[in-house]
């Protein structure tokens, strides 16, 4: 069980040990019947993951008792926190009607109503389970319009686990071929180097290339941040190209304002995928797009017409239909996205005080309702304020992310203190309150104390 055990580890690793045991137990249980222990690879975590028992508004508890801030909010799901009433109530409701009617139901048309009138490209909608599923299907409806058979997306930028979405993801500098996947999938995806725009303009110029897809808040939800101006330059590139542009809204959609980073951003891509929010914390996901786009999913009575299959068992189950209507309805409410981003840009001032006050390396940034932690290294530009693009800093150390040792600690310590990162950052909600800054900051500046008296931020 034990995972680093070095010397400079072994405070946080022993308190962690004595709060979480019964987590501990659990864990032993997994590694027998789960591979890896865990059902999502981000929620692996050494020296074993937590077991949760129950969450509401910002809070979480675990096995053992922990009350915890919570800043995974279902892996960016819940905008509105943890069991919010309304959406509570939606699907406590449509469980005693029914939880697959094998058949059309009320509840997804509303479901996709609501999103055409959040979401400006969506002028129609169909819907996944997922937000892999909903990038796979806006691929192939893509190639499907265009008769090209390659996408193209940017190094770093996650799109999903499925096979045309893993080029270029991990390493910006080096496309390394993703372990399993078949070489002839690899040969239709272009990835694109960070931000380049001019090599983007090349390369669509050859005429093959059916899509552009993007996280338009840059790779890795604001981790490798895009400059200002590249959403409208690349707007204008793929039109000059006749290519389709595909937002990969799945974190930003609903949580950068109402109607996703393109409202935010004024650039209406052709497409856009969506997923986590969408579906009000219930699994789901969606494909919007154009209607000239999206009718290759139609049927005709013409035998010689060709058209993208899309079966789907679990597509706008009525529990998921429910949630994300509600969740919608409660979210195309501008507050719940401005009452979140005031918390994240409090948490990032604030941790970047704690950094610039103990004179450890290190910086926070982020945009919206989100954060990211980096110790270890510093950037050009920290002031300790609020810093939204790092300066100085290679976008593979950014998408990588802290030394080992590091993290492992860091997260370890804010554990210790009642608070949960994800991905070494987070995604507020509409639930997290002043308070909960304080605390966090609080346990972020004892944490990053302890690391400093400790000698983790030494070069021996």
């Amino acid at each position: 069980m034990k995972a680093m055990a070095t010397a400079k580890a072994q405070r946080f690793e022993q308190e962690f040990y004595q709060k979480h045991p019964k987590s501990a137990e659990l864990y032993k249980r997994a590694v027998a019947a789960i591979p890896r222990g865990v059902t999502h690879d981000v929620r692996y975590m050494k020296p074993y993951p937590l077991y949760m028992t129950r969450a509401t508004g910002s809070k979480k508890w675990d096995v053992d008792g922990n009350q915890i801030i919570d800043y995974a909010m279902g892996h960016g799901a819940l905008i509105l926190g943890h069991g919010h009433p309304g959406i509570v109530e939606a699907v406590s409701e449509q469980l005693q009607r029914g939880t697959h009617y094998g058949g059309s139901h009320e509840l997804e048309v509303e479901w996709g109503e609501r999103i055409h009138g959040l979401i400006p490209s969506a002028e129609q909608v169909e819907f996944t389970s997922s937000g892999t599923e909903a990038t796979m299907m806006a691929m192939r409806i893509a190639r499907a319009k265009t008769g090209r058979e390659k996408i193209m997306k940017f190094a770093g930028h996650f799109h999903g686990w499925h096979d045309y979405a893993l080029p270029g993801e991990q390493n910006v500098h080096d496309n390394v071929p993703p372990y399993g996947v078949p070489k002839a999938v690899l040969d239709t995806v272009v990835v694109a180097p960070v931000n380049d725009l001019e090599f983007v303009d090349r390369r669509l110029a050859e005429g093959d290339v059916a899509a552009v897809i993007l996280e338009p808040s840059g790779a890795s939800y604001a981790t490798i941040p895009v400059p200002d101006g590249f959403l409208a330059q690349l707007r204008e590139i793929t039109r000059k190209h006749d290519t389709i542009l595909i937002f990969d809204e799945v974190i930003t959609g609903f949580r950068w304002s109402p109607g996703g980073k393109q409202v935010s951003s004024g650039v209406i891509p052709d497409m856009t995928t969506m997923a986590k929010i969408v579906a009000g914390g219930l699994p789901g996901g969606a494909v919007g797009g154009r209607a000239d786009i999206m009718q290759v999913l139609n049927f005709k009575d013409d035998p010689a017409w060709k058209r993208v299959a899309h079966p789907g068992t679990y597509n706008a189950n009525p529990l998921s239909a429910a949630a994300g209507a509600a969740c919608l309805a409660l979210v195309a409410d501008p507050g719940v996205q401005q009452h979140a981003d005031r918390i994240a840009k409090a948490i990032r001032s604030g941790f970047n005080e704690v950094i610039v006050r103990h004179d450890v390396p290190g910086f926070v940034w982020g945009e919206a309702s989100v954060f990211h932690v980096m110790l270890g290294q510093t950037c050009g530009n920290q002031t300790g304020g609020d810093i939204h693009i790092p300066e100085g800093v290679d976008p593979q150390n950014l998408k990588s992310g802290m030394a080992s040792d590091l993290n492992y600690c860091l997260n370890m310590g804010m554990l210790n203190h009642g608070v949960d990162f994800f991905h070494a950052g987070g995604l507020l909600s509409s639930a997290h309150s002043d308070d909960d800054v304080e605390k966090t900051v609080a346990a972020f500046e004892a944490t990053v104390a302890q690391m400093k008296e400790d000698g983790l931020f030494s070069a021996d």
